[in-house]
């Protein structure tokens, strides 16, 4: 971590188990931009877009496309201001893919013990 508190994205990678490629292709898609560039021209990330990646990372397995992904992400940006019921919208898609992951996990385990 450099003196301003922001990591190289190697440190972030490690820190929150992305790859590098995986880093760099949201930054392609512009999901999450760094805050900074060394004089070296490195990619340096503050806190908040650790946060960001996090975020993101949170969404993949729910299955949330891209675009859904940018979507929220925008949203959130507006801070106080964003949308209640676009943000309730996506409370909602959350909730129904995570009881729908719960029941393929239930499945899954009952699977696994009747193989004993």
């Amino acid at each position: 971590m450099n003196a301003a508190g922001r990591m190289r994205i190697g440190e972030v990678a490690e820190q929150i188990g992305l790859s590098l490629r995986t880093i760099r292709y949201y930054e392609e898609v512009g999901l999450v931009v760094p805050s900074a560039r060394s004089e070296g021209g490195f990619r340096l990330y503050a806190a908040e877009d650790v946060d960001r990646l996090r975020m993101i990372m949170q969404m993949k397995p729910l299955g949330f496309s891209l675009e859904e992904t940018r979507e929220l992400l925008e949203l959130l940006d507006t801070g106080p201001d964003a949308d209640p019921v676009r943000l309730a919208a996506f409370r909602e898609q959350a909730a129904e893919r995570v009881a729908t992951l719960r029941r393929q996990l239930r499945t899954a385990e009952e699977f696994a013990a009747r193989l004993g």
